[in-house]
């Protein structure tokens, strides 16, 4: 029994094709379009209805975890590039630093939350 378990855990964090599991994305850096770090992605948000992945949750600034800010980013602005083992957004740091954020990794997500990251994005 122990070892179907194992597989079955295995098989549910793998990846394969174009298709994650949530907890290999969770870490994963974030880089502008000239290849700067950004930050890391702290958590996504998905859409309880469709399940599909509607934000990523990013941290950025900081340093060892203090004073690190959380922005949500749309998901579809972030485009996984493999060479950098991360994903690439067209923003810059002045950008991001003026996105709506939260200084608190657990913040309670709203409805408004999301109409004020999509305004800011312009989706």
């Amino acid at each position: 029994m122990a070892t179907k378990n194992a597989d079955l855990d295995r098989k549910a964090h793998s990846t394969s094709g174009n298709i994650i599991a949530a907890d290999k994305v969770e870490g994963t850096n974030v880089y502008n379009l000239v290849g700067d770090k950004l930050g890391s992605v702290d958590h996504v948000m998905i859409d309880k209805s469709s399940g599909k992945v509607c934000y990523a949750v990013m941290s950025f600034g900081g340093f060892l975890g203090i004073g690190e800010s959380y922005h949500p980013l749309p998901w579809h602005k972030l485009t996984y590039d493999e060479s950098k083992g991360g994903f690439v957004v067209d923003l810059d740091k002045q950008r991001l630093e003026g996105a709506p954020y939260s200084k608190d990794a657990a913040f309670d997500w709203t409805p408004d939350w999301g109409r004020r990251i999509d305004d800011y994005y312009r989706l």
